[in-house]
């Protein structure tokens, strides 16, 4: 059975965003937290994804990680310039 939720205490800034976006996305305000809330609950929670992610193992070692961010970043500024 569905059910119902109230927000109280809204900031106007915070209502005007939601508003922008939902009007952005041609729906009404309900509609856009509705979506929302949705999205939010199917992710997994921080614990539930750690837990998840423990449980495979990477051979892949912390250096070579290091090494490609690196080489994707590519050459740090002159922090002296």
């Amino acid at each position: 059975m569905p059910k119902t939720l109230q927000v109280r205490d809204v900031d106007d800034e915070v209502y005007d965003g939601l508003r922008r976006h939902a009007a952005a996305a041609g729906i009404t305000v309900p509609e856009l937290l509705r979506r929302e809330m949705r999205r939010l609950a199917s992710r997994p929670t921080i614990d539930e994804w750690i837990d998840r992610t423990r449980r495979h193992p990477s051979d892949i070692d912390r250096r070579d990680v290091l090494a490609a961010l690196d080489e994707l970043r590519g050459e740090w500024p002159d922090a002296g310039r």
